[in-house]
């Protein structure tokens, strides 16, 4: 009889993992992409290396974009994103 080395938390997990997946192609779609986010954070944290996703990539090269045409957001601009941040949500 062969031994399995593989530990059985190990197949749980994968089989948990397994169907989730198949659960996740009825979510909407920014739901999968916050999915998407969190295990590329996993895979990053693993692995030590970070893939930005096409909408990262693109964001960044529209920042870099800005700041070379000198566009910043003002000062008063800036205090209203942190007060709507740090305001209690409803």
């Amino acid at each position: 009889m062969e031994h399995n080395a593989t530990p059985c938390y190990i197949q749980q997990m994968n089989q948990a993992a397994k169907d989730i997946f198949r659960r996740v192609e009825s979510w909407p779609p920014e739901d999968q992409e916050e999915l998407a986010e969190l295990a590329r954070e996993i895979e990053a944290r693993r692995s030590g290396v970070y893939r930005l996703s096409e909408d990262e990539r693109a964001a960044l090269a529209e920042s870099a974009a800005d700041a070379r045409a000198g566009r910043f957001a003002t000062d008063g601009e800036i205090a209203a994103i942190f007060k709507k941040a740090r305001a209690p949500r409803a």
